[in-house]
């Protein structure tokens, strides 16, 4: 009894109930919809296929973005609605270095780096409004939604200039001999890293204190700006390896088009995630399952030959009623018909 009680108070209750609801309603619909082939790509490499495959690899930006959401969420007690915006940069940084040199692997690191120094410096940006100044997060980072994507356009001179590189095949598809999408092993090494790095350092334990109560933080020892600036310093590295990823996924930067309205499925993928928006603990494997549930829907709506125009609407439908049904009040009611009419009183006899 003691386990069930911890499984149903667990923040994965969530996610893993909505993800249960995805499988269910797409095994009536279509069994076919989990099958995994293998076929030959445009090079001639064999490749996995299918729309698993096609969740965990267009999912992949999402799932970085949400990393980040979460931190900055649990540090905050606020959103960054500026992530697409910051992508944006980054990538428009990422082609612009990209451009100026012949496409090596060496370039390709160093224009990587150059994504993530100018992301850090505009997260930090935002960061600095939040943590000296105390200003909602979602107010500081409304100048970055709205001023990001212009200052990408004026990063490469006001056009959408297209790169192409076998090497950025390799980092937006497919590594030859190996036939999973590149983009889905990017997200499992750095999910990895981050693990590693919430494990053996007291980072989430800091984070997580912050976001409860940050005077009590405060008393005993943590600096609460410096862990919401770090948090602000890991959303750049995140936003940088999602715009990365979307340029050579594609083979161009378009300022108005990269990531348009992730910020919005990333803060979705933190609340399905079964993470308080209020701030405190987080579980980034809720978020990251969060961010694929959101992609199995788009996928899912596309398979039933959703036009494209009606897909957000039926999306936020059914997010809505899964995000209802996670609710605490939902859960207090359930717990409460569980306890009145599945748990038999204890019944002691005595014995001479």
């Amino acid at each position: 009894m003691v386990k069930l009680k911890k499984l149903s108070n667990s923040q994965l209750t969530i996610p893993l109930f909505a993800l249960f609801l995805v499988i269910i309603f797409n095994l009536f619909r279509d069994v076919g919809f989990f099958s995994i082939n293998v076929i030959r790509n445009n090079y001639g490499n064999l490749v996995l296929s299918g729309n698993i495959i096609s969740i965990l690899n267009g999912g992949s930006e999402l799932a970085v973005l949400a990393i980040a959401m979460t931190l900055i969420t649990s540090a905050t007690k606020g959103q960054d609605i500026s992530v697409g915006a910051l992508a944006a940069i980054a990538g428009s940084v990422f082609v612009r270095v990209l451009r100026a040199n012949q496409i090596t692997m060496p370039v390709i690191l160093l224009a990587f780096l150059g994504a993530c120094i100018v992301a850090i410096l505009f997260a930090l940006f935002t960061g600095t409004l939040v943590a000296f100044f105390n200003i909602q997060p979602m107010i500081a980072s409304l100048i970055l939604f709205t001023a990001g994507r212009p200052i990408a356009y004026w990063i490469n001179g006001g056009a959408t200039p297209t790169v192409e590189s076998p090497l950025l095949d390799c980092i937006g598809s497919f590594i030859p001999g190996i036939p999973i999408p590149s983009p889905i092993l990017i997200v499992i090494i750095f999910g990895i890293l981050v693990s590693l790095v919430l494990r053996f350092t007291n980072l989430g334990l800091y984070t997580q204190a912050v976001g409860i109560n940050e005077r009590a933080a405060r008393l005993n020892g943590i600096d609460p700006v410096f862990i919401k600036l770090l948090s602000f310093i890991i959303l750049g590295v995140c936003v940088a390896i999602a715009g990365c990823i979307n340029v050579c996924r594609i083979g161009l930067i378009n300022h108005e088009t990269i990531l348009i309205d992730i910020e919005m499925d990333a803060i979705l993928a933190v609340a399905i995630g079964g993470n308080s928006l209020s701030g405190g603990k987080f579980r980034l494997a809720g978020s990251v399952i969060g961010a694929y549930i959101i992609q199995a829907l788009t996928i899912t709506l596309y398979a039933m030959k959703v036009p494209s125009t009606a897909v957000k609407a039926y999306k936020a439908i059914v997010i809505i009623a899964i995000v209802v049904i996670g609710s605490p009040v939902v859960h207090k009611y359930a717990n409460e018909f569980r306890e009145k009419f599945f748990r038999k009183p204890m019944v002691v006899t005595e014995t001479n």
